[in-house]
């Protein structure tokens, strides 16, 4: 299994810098940060210097989406960073939930992300692309340019695009129950549409706090500074019950419940430790949708997860012990698991 880590970009970006150099030194091989330039800062610059600064890492974005750039700029800033630094990002692309939102603009289509997968991936690779009835390509794009494009999906249509036509399935939760459901509709829409499951690469990305140990005490610390994660991944669970109801076969009880008490949303503190707006997530689902606990705990989860086909855990850090998250998975986590 890899691992990731994944980041805002708050300012200063050094910070940032110095985070992802921390993670690649302790045996992370990618870099992610979130991509709403309302609220952080605009992530593909500071790609760049986190690309210069290390040596292996991949980075890219969890997640842009179609609707805050036109494609060919997405598609040339991802082929000019490869051209600079090889073939080390990953496009990571959803509907825009955060910088949509805040923008007050909708989130994308399914529709819209499927049109623009296909033209940023084409055209970061020197492939000809057809931007509604013009069609170009980046004759500066170098022989063996590549740019996998990993999906973000919840829904039963979105978990089918992403296997019939996605590199990746990006997952923020890490559930193993809903883990397990997920990978399956995936896989099986890979299948239906012709193509090997194996290659589409699933990514879970989901905080992970390490306890000293398993008491009480230490245990609620860890649930308060992740309980805005259940609150982010409400937001698309609301859009899944908005759509196909409270109750439907098309998507598991098991996502959707612990929304019934969500009153609303600022995304002011989108993503950040002690969220008003989340206080109605249970610690059950902090429990469930995190890895929490020892470092035995975090083992025992991660080895679940691998074993269910999940590729990449990517570490969520947006609480108070970033550096210590990283150093201890690289110290006693990423060996074990892998072993």
């Amino acid at each position: 299994m890899d691992f990731g880590l994944v980041l805002q970009t708050d300012p200063p970006a050094s910070a940032v810098v110095a985070l992802m150099q921390r993670a690649e030194r302790e045996g992370f091989t990618n870099g992610w940060t979130f991509d709403s330039c309302v609220l952080w800062q605009e992530p593909f610059v500071i790609y760049s210097r986190i690309l210069a600064e290390t040596s292996h890492l991949k980075v890219g974005p969890m997640v842009t989406n179609p609707g805050t750039r036109t494609w060919e700029v997405t598609a040339s800033t991802f082929a000019t960073l490869n051209d600079m630094y090889g073939n080390r990002t990953v496009c990571g692309i959803g509907r825009g939930d955060s910088a949509m939102r805040v923008a007050g603009r909708k989130p994308n289509t399914l529709a819209r992300i499927s049109e623009a997968m296909k033209v940023i991936r084409a055209l970061a690779r020197g492939d000809e692309a057809d931007l509604g009835g013009t069609v170009i390509h980046f004759p500066w794009v170098r022989n063996g340019a590549e740019l996998p494009v990993w999906m973000a999906a919840y829904g039963p249509k979105a978990l089918k695009m992403a296997g019939e036509e996605a590199d990746g399935f990006i997952l923020q939760l890490a559930d193993p129950y809903l883990t397990q459901y997920m990978i399956k509709a995936v896989r099986d829409a890979a299948t239906a549409a012709g193509r090997d499951p194996s290659e589409v690469k699933i990514c879970v990305a989901a905080p992970a706090y390490v306890t000293a140990d398993d008491s009480a005490a230490a245990l609620a610390h860890a649930r308060e500074e992740c309980r805005w994660f259940g609150g982010m991944v409400g937001n698309h669970v609301a859009d899944l019950v908005s759509k196909y109801g409270e109750h439907s076969s098309l998507v598991p009880d098991e996502l959707t419940d612990y929304i019934k008490a969500r009153e609303g949303y600022d995304y002011a503190h989108h993503g950040r430790a002690g969220n008003p707006d989340t206080e109605f997530v249970p610690d059950e689902i902090v429990d469930r949708f995190c890895v929490i606990g020892t470092v035995e705990d975090h083992i025992a989860k991660l080895r679940a997860l691998r074993d269910l086909g999940v590729d990449q855990f990517a570490v969520y850090a947006m609480h108070d012990a970033k550096e210590e998250v990283i150093d201890t998975y690289g110290e006693r986590v990423i060996a074990a698991v892998n072993a």
